[in-house]
């Protein structure tokens, strides 16, 4: 497994569009359909990575506390599947369906979403604001499998109750760091 941090995509970027496939529903999804006037929350995970394993229950539980209150969650995942299948579409529905995902989990056949995000690793976040311009991007939190930190979402947790309450961005912003994303040969 290879240990990848984030790129880090500049601050104030506008919010590349997208029009990938749900694999939950089967239905191709835009970035403005799914995007919300608060702020976004775009995630490049995948099913196989012991990265994303490791915070799976708190990207749920992060959706749960903050979707209710007008922020939006996307999942997008881009690896090769030829070369790692466990990461298919049709794995990707069972996934998100055993683990109760409450947002979209799209497919990224292309790579161009990640490509345009810069996306490095898995897990990679994103937060847009209401105007979709970035205003964070990086890690979750300071944990990472093995190293015994809770795995609490306070990064990510930080930058949305600063969106909120009309506070400014925390400043210190930390990569992720994950599996490298498997690109296409």
């Amino acid at each position: 497994m290879a240990r990848v941090e984030s790129n880090m995509l500049p601050l104030d970027t506008t919010a590349p569009p997208f029009n990938l496939l749900n694999t939950v529903n089967g239905k191709m999804q835009s970035l403005d359909e799914l995007k919300s006037d608060t702020a976004t929350v775009i995630m490049f995970i995948c099913n196989h990575c012991p990265f994303v394993k490791h915070v799976d229950q708190e990207l749920i539980r992060l959706a749960e506390d903050y979707q209710p209150i007008g922020i939006s969650f996307i999942a997008i995942s881009s690896n090769d599947v030829e070369n790692f299948p466990d990461d298919s579409p049709e794995n990707m529905k069972k996934t998100a369906e055993k683990l109760g995902y409450p947002f979209p989990y799209l497919y990224d056949e292309t790579q161009e979403a990640a490509k345009a995000y810069d996306a490095a690793c898995t897990p990679d976040f994103f937060v847009f604001n209401g105007n979709l311009k970035s205003v964070y991007r990086g890690q979750l939190d300071d944990s990472r499998p093995g190293n015994d930190k809770p795995v609490t979402g306070d990064s990510i947790r930080a930058v949305l109750e600063a969106i909120l309450n009309n506070e400014p961005i925390p400043q210190e912003q930390k990569p992720s760091l994950g599996c490298n994303i498997k690109w296409k040969k």
